[in-house]
């Protein structure tokens, strides 16, 4: 299987609302997703950017992204904030999401953010299990919060 790690496209937009809507279905919370396509585009993609992302792409097919934008923290200063990271149900277990979140924690490092954060469901034991595998992750309670310092 050939998998490509790259910037995210405004041509990936289509594909990457697929997958936020396959999310949303394994969230329970598919009518939660308001966002409108054009607002989603132009918030990544128009004249003042406010989110960034990476796709995975598996033999030309984009099969799952990470989404981020930067946080300020009063403490801690500029901090990468990872809003969601997306892997198709059949691609997980290949690798994807580790690579993605590897892309990630080099790109805040070259950054020189202070740090990464996101939330998981505290139902969510596959995510959770997933971000174990990062020896510098911790967990906090309830939505658990979890952070990466650099």
């Amino acid at each position: 299987m050939d998998i490509t790690i790259r910037a995210a496209i405004k041509e990936d937009c289509p594909r990457m609302m697929e997958l936020i809507k396959e999310l949303a279905a394994y969230e329970n919370a598919p009518e939660q997703v308001t966002v409108s396509f054009e607002h989603f585009t132009e918030s990544g993609f128009g004249a003042s950017p406010v989110w960034w992302a990476y796709v995975a792409e598996a033999n030309g097919r984009v099969e799952g992204f990470a989404l981020y934008y930067t946080r300020y923290s009063t403490w801690k200063g500029q901090r990468m904030y990872l809003e969601d990271i997306i892997v198709t149900e059949k691609m997980r277990g290949h690798g994807l999401g580790k690579m993605l979140m590897e892309k990630l924690i080099t790109t805040a490092k070259e950054k020189s953010y202070s740090g990464m954060m996101w939330q998981v469901l505290d139902w969510n034991e596959p995510a959770i299990n997933f971000y174990k595998k990062f020896k510098e992750v911790r967990f906090d309670s309830e939505w658990i919060n979890c952070s990466i310092d650099f």
